[in-house]
């Protein structure tokens, strides 16, 4: 199955796209995601570890399942703002 996946922040930055498409076995989960977004793109690789995903809207934990109709985000972890 073919997925769609947005990237946001310093994931987009790093891919120089804000959608990826990569194909997953049938009951693929998201840690099967995750790595199959790193051979796709192998910048996004040390941020993937640290970056939340979320599956039709709800963070998911790598044990999820993805199917190929679900709405995919990439949510890098947000730093800066103004010290206290």
């Amino acid at each position: 199955m073919i997925v769609h996946v947005r990237l946001f922040a310093r994931a987009r930055d790093l891919a120089a796209t804000d959608t990826l498409h990569v194909e997953l076995p049938d009951r693929a989960t998201v840690a099967d995601l995750r790595r199959q977004l790193a051979v796709v793109c192998p910048a996004l690789a040390g941020l993937l570890e640290r970056s939340a995903l979320a599956v039709d809207n709800e963070f998911a934990d790598d044990a999820q399942a993805v199917s190929a109709n679900a709405e995919i985000a990439v949510l890098p972890p947000v730093s800066g703002g103004e010290p206290l």
